[in-house]
């Protein structure tokens, strides 16, 4: 009887653990932050547990060659439609970086993206300037030679 009981509260205060440890993994935010950039791929992805898996296109400068891409997951079923909306559009991504999830249950990146906001400038970061085209002049046309 003794040990029936010392097993039931065993076990009982496991799952209690684990539920407090996930509960604390879910709402606690190792880190916070915003990238900007083009969203290149939204997917609906799993075998069991489906989340939003998407790719942001970030350029540092432009007509550099070399884009990073920042991986993404989307839990909030209406920023995963807002973040549809704006396909192709640039967007700034509010993110929220969690540590410590087990598995990819939750989503396969720890950047859970949480609010998408369309950014209208294309300004460049500080220092880097765009020199215009040279405007090019046509060459003055020449009148035909006259015949002698």
């Amino acid at each position: 009887m003794n040990f029936k009981r010392i097993s039931i509260i065993f076990f009982v205060s496991l799952i209690l653990l684990t539920a407090a440890y996930f509960a604390i993994c879910l709402n606690w935010s190792y880190s916070s932050g915003e990238r900007a950039g083009w969203i290149q791929k939204l997917s609906y992805k799993g075998w069991v547990c489906k989340t939003w898996e998407g790719e942001l296109a970030l350029v540092s400068l432009p007509g550099s060659a070399a884009v990073e891409k920042f991986l993404f997951t989307v839990r909030d079923e209406q920023v995963a439609t807002a973040i549809s909306d704006v396909m192709g559009k640039r967007v700034t991504l509010h993110y929220e970086e969690k540590v410590g999830l087990p598995t990819s249950c939750f989503g396969e990146t720890r950047h859970f993206v949480t609010k998408v906001t369309v950014s209208n400038d294309n300004a460049l970061p500080a220092g880097i300037s765009v020199r215009p085209a040279p405007v090019i002049a046509p060459a003055p046309t020449s009148a035909p030679a006259a015949s002698q």
